[in-house]
């Protein structure tokens, strides 16, 4: 039942908001398909909430609360990578709010915090740039044809939306940077990575240059790197496996980390601080 109401989830939204799309802008569509498009969202509704309310019960008999059962059925219902994409989003929002009031997520007194996002904003602003540009363009254009006011409105919408993401996910690096406390290095991309690392499992940090690395988070060979315009400039050696979640919830164990930081020499005095002659730090 569970494995329906996802597939269901997945499958009629789309085909109903193609069918709402095609009735705004004037298609006329044959009644049988209205009908079946529809049915096939009632039939959604009557499923989910029928899925849902035999699952809470059964947490409920469990012995768990109504807000935890709630939770339950949540995790149970919505696969990890949609609700991991709906909190970066809402995550993301949060983020240009705290951008804006100058303010930092996760960066407790005394803690060393080790930006990074400075070195991505020009990019970014570039990227913002070009799809206002391309927005006017395609507006001009759509209405020089004389398309449909609901497509001209749908493509605004996603342009503005497209906007929207990309000055989030900028905000959210600028808020949140990799940090070093007492006893944890936490590192970090946005909203969309959070690893904690103890520091009594770091065997050795250096600096290592690297500007050829492949993706922004990738995992190779027990390797995790974290990198920012394909570079990363700070290695750490860890002494046993740790898990990672990526950003749509794969797990890996991985023995080193790469990492990029603005100032990595700042990254390697906090990491040495407090380490015994003993330890390999370079």
């Amino acid at each position: 039942m569970v494995r329906l109401a996802r597939l269901l989830a997945l499958l009629v939204p789309p085909a109903e908001v193609l069918v709402v799309v095609l009735l705004l802008t004037g298609v006329e569509l044959p009644m049988p398909v209205i009908v079946a498009a529809e049915s096939a969202v009632a039939t959604v509704i009557v499923v989910e909430v029928t899925t849902a309310y035999r699952l809470f019960r059964e947490e409920r008999r469990a012995g768990a609360g109504r807000r935890a059962a709630a939770a339950a059925v949540w995790r149970r219902l919505v696969p990890e990578p949609a609700r991991r994409a709906l909190a970066f989003e809402m995550k993301g929002t949060a983020s240009v709010a705290l951008w804006l009031l100058r303010r930092r997520d996760g960066v407790p007194p005394g803690a060393t915090a080790l930006p990074y996002a400075g070195e991505q904003w020009p990019m970014l602003l570039i990227l913002i740039g070009a799809m206002a540009v391309e927005g006017v363009v395609v507006e001009v254009l759509l209405a020089a044809f004389d398309v449909a006011t609901a497509i001209r409105v749908v493509v605004i919408v996603l342009h503005v939306y497209t906007i929207w993401l990309l000055l989030a996910a900028g905000a959210s690096c600028a808020v949140r940077p990799h940090v070093v406390t007492g006893d944890t290095l936490r590192i970090r991309y946005g909203v969309f990575l959070d690893v904690s690392v103890p520091r009594a499992l770091i065997t050795s940090v250096r600096l290592a240059r690297r500007h050829d690395e492949p993706r922004v988070v990738a995992v190779a060979d027990g390797g995790l790197a974290v990198a920012v315009s394909s570079r990363t400039n700070v290695e750490l050696e860890l002494a046993e496996p740790i898990t990672v979640a990526r950003p749509l919830g794969a797990r890996a164990e991985v023995t080193s980390i790469r990492f990029f930081t603005a100032d990595p020499a700042l990254a390697v005095t906090a990491l040495s601080a407090g380490k015994a002659p003993s330890d390999t730090y370079e």
